[in-house]
């Protein structure tokens, strides 16, 4: 295609439309009709030129009078309080249910790596002699050492902060770097079991395993989880790049990377609940069963929540993706 000869041809088409759009508010029914027209015919010339042959100017400058005059042809949406409340009851329980076929496996292993790393480092001195020197083990492990201090060291609202910063951009990692073949994700779900090994296998090693898990599991159960929903749903959007299925690979792409954004918002809220618990309740004067009763507490709302709202709005039609109307129009394509 000459883009010279079509931009001669359509240029005037071009300019009406970028004139009925300047007067929107004061059209009369025939040129509102003509708004319509000329929008429908943009697109299309906007999908011609992409097409042909990169000319970024053309292209930017039909993509903004498409925008526009989609804009006014269907007018602009504004989020709601419904929305919100949509996304927590439907939206956000719906991805994480419908994505457990791969964040529960990945809680499995990783915990099960945990494990052997935690047995290894426990049972044999001469590996926890390559993590630190037997000074600095008896300074981490003691009765109010590094390991109990940390939860106390800083007042427990600017450390919850803190937390929920850490975490929150661990997960958003997690969801962001899984199209990349899934390769980042799962090295930083090793980084996260291998740290929490470390502490269990050194305050195993101590004879204060039950101290550890005092201080790590009131928190730890909430966080851990978000952590393997996260990566689980970062894994499945990788995988989207390898095996698309019956989807286009664009469009499975756009569908699970809508449904990973969303994630990280429900995500950030589980954590700024972990978040709490660490600052207030690992810390606190509270018996050891009553803080990991607190900790199983918040783990069983949240998977309560995601298997029964999740599971219902999945079996209704929910995908956790946008609503059907605010997507693009998915064309069909040959198998």
């Amino acid at each position: 295609m000459d883009l010279d000869v079509f931009v001669a041809a359509h240029r005037a088409e071009w300019d009406r439309l970028d004139t009925l759009l300047r007067r929107r508010r004061r059209l009369t029914g025939p040129e509102t009709d003509e708004l319509v027209t000329l929008y429908q015919r943009t697109a299309t010339h906007l999908s011609l030129v992409r097409s042909a042959g990169p000319d970024p100017q053309l292209t930017g400058r039909l993509t903004q009078l498409v925008a526009r005059a989609r804009s006014t042809v269907t007018g602009a949406r504004r989020a709601s309080w419904g929305d919100v409340t949509g996304f927590l009851t439907r939206g956000f329980p719906a991805a994480v249910y419908r994505s457990r076929h791969w964040w529960v496996p990945t809680a499995l292993v990783s915990l099960a790596v945990a494990a052997v790393l935690s047995w290894w480092i426990g049972t044999h001195p001469q590996v926890r002699a390559t993590i630190a020197a037997p000074s600095q083990l008896r300074e981490l492990t003691r009765p109010g050492g590094e390991y109990e201090a940390y939860y106390s060291s800083h007042p427990a609202a600017s450390f919850a902060a803190q937390v929920w910063t850490n975490n929150a951009e661990a997960t958003a990692l997690c969801l962001v770097l899984g199209a990349f073949l899934c390769v980042p994700v799962l090295w930083i779900v090793f980084q996260n079991m291998l740290n929490v090994a470390v502490g269990i296998g050194l305050m195993a090693s101590a004879g204060r395993l039950d101290t550890f898990l005092g201080l790590l599991l009131p928190h730890g159960l909430l966080e851990l989880t978000a952590v393997f929903v996260a990566a689980g749903t970062g894994l499945r959007l990788g995988w989207t790049v390898i095996d698309p299925g019956p989807r286009t690979r664009r469009g499975a792409l756009a569908e699970e990377g809508r449904a990973a954004i969303g994630m990280a918002l429900g995500l950030a809220l589980v954590l700024l609940v972990s978040g709490a618990v660490e600052a207030f309740v690992t810390p606190s004067g509270l018996p050891t069963w009553a803080r990991i009763g607190i900790g199983v507490v918040a783990e069983a709302a949240f998977l309560t929540y995601v298997y029964v709202l999740g599971g219902r709005a999945v079996r209704e039609g929910d995908t956790g993706d946008l609503a059907a109307k605010e997507r693009n129009a998915a064309l069909p394509v040959a198998a």
